[in-house]
């Protein structure tokens, strides 16, 4: 079995390379497509085609599902084809015994997939990210048109809202304007900075102009008398340290899509998000999506199982293909509609991020169990129609 588990390894791998490498080639084409309009003095074609590099453990983990499903039903349909699965059928290897031959298989590809996506997906992001905000002056996702809004609490517990207008990467920020709120969330400062850096867990501003409000002016605006001295002062400073839980690793988590974070960024970005009392729900549902990532590796080659068995007499590649692209197309459209009714039901994560996967597991070892003892159900059907007749 060692030697046949060798054989079906290496068809697999080589159709589902082969497959990933059609994939990730049309998606980067068409990413250059949309990009050329971009192109100018600030953004070069050959800066386009490094961002796109970039991209590239991206896509390889986004399709990395699909592709192994496409490709292992290429593999395991060719090899039904040429009767190499029949002359296993017929060595005494069942139905199950493959299917858990698969399985080991499919282990090297979940550790390669874990590095993906802990390490080298990570890491290209935050570069592509930096790259995007110095080539384009912005980066993708989480911005609004007045920039990036942050809340936290201070070292006395009160509010604190930081607006940053522009991220510049390597820590550096511009535009910067905090609010300092005290009971009853009033406004009690207001800080405005040219630029910024994070540096020994503070952030340092530059050119900083402090307005400080007094706490009685809403007592004092109330009376509607003039005061004596000014309910508001303006002050100027060169550089003012701000002591604050943000990172520029949470910075960049900010503008990252949740996905395609690494687990540890994960569970630090949620708990800096609790620690604030600001919502979670998908960061924890990405938490557990990546966590079910690979047991959905084990779902595609469990799909993929049941439709390269099946027999033909003629052809037959074809129509496996299309049925595992179908297949696949439909497990992600699954994923997706599970992510959105989940978050809109407030679902608990771990069902969003693995019932997709169970009921997906369930009908392909179904399938596999029918095919398996198929000849016992039709036998038992002819008995219960001949029983009705007589």
């Amino acid at each position: 079995m060692r030697t046949a588990r060798r054989y079906l390894a290496r068809e697999i791998y080589r159709s589902t390379a082969v497959v990933l490498l059609a994939l990730v080639g049309l998606f980067i084409f068409f990413a250059l497509i949309e990009g050329l309009d971009k192109v100018g003095t600030r953004l070069t074609l050959l800066n386009l085609f490094y961002l796109q590099f970039l991209n590239l453990p991206t896509h390889l983990y986004e399709l990395l599902p699909i592709g192994l499903l496409i490709g292992a039903v290429l593999a395991l349909a060719g090899l039904a084809q040429r009767n190499e699965l029949t002359i296993l059928r017929c060595a005494g290897v069942s139905g199950m015994k493959l299917l858990g031959a698969l399985w080991i298989i499919t282990i090297p590809l979940v550790l390669g997939a874990f590095v993906l996506s802990e390490f080298i997906t990570p890491a290209a992001e935050l570069r592509g990210s930096e790259s995007r905000l110095a080539l384009l002056g912005r980066a993708d996702g989480g911005r609004l048109e007045s920039g990036y809004w942050f809340k936290e609490f201070d070292d006395q517990g009160a509010t604190r809202v930081i607006n940053i207008r522009q991220l510049t990467g390597k820590g550096s920020v511009e535009g910067v304007v905090l609010y300092e709120l005290g009971k009853g969330q009033a406004l009690r400062n207001m800080i405005e900075a040219n630029s910024g850096e994070f540096s020994g867990g503070a952030l340092i501003l530059r050119e900083v102009t402090e307005t400080h409000i007094d706490p009685r002016s809403t007592e004092a605006l109330a009376d509607a008398r003039a005061r004596a001295k000014p309910l508001a002062s303006v002050s100027h400073r060169q550089t003012l340290a701000i002591h604050t839980s943000l990172t520029p690793e949470r910075l960049i988590a900010r503008i990252l899509t949740p996905e395609r974070m690494s687990i540890a960024d994960l569970v630090d970005y949620i708990s800096y998000l609790q620690k604030n009392h600001l919502q979670t729900d998908r960061q924890v549902i990405a938490l557990w999506r990546k966590i079910a990532y690979p047991f959905t590796l084990l779902v595609m080659i469990t799909i993929a199982a049941p439709i390269g068995f099946m027999q033909t007499r003629r052809g037959g590649v074809g129509p496996k293909v299309f049925a595992g692209i179908i297949l696949g197309v439909g497990f992600f459209m699954l994923n997706q509609l599970a992510l959105n009714a989940g978050m809109l039901g407030d679902w608990p994560p771990w069902a969003t991020a693995l019932v997709p996967s169970l009921l997906s597991l369930a009908l392909a070892l179904a399938a596999i169990a029918a095919m398996e003892h198929r000849h016992a159900v039709a036998g038992f059907i002819q008995r219960r129609h001949a029983a009705g007749a007589a």
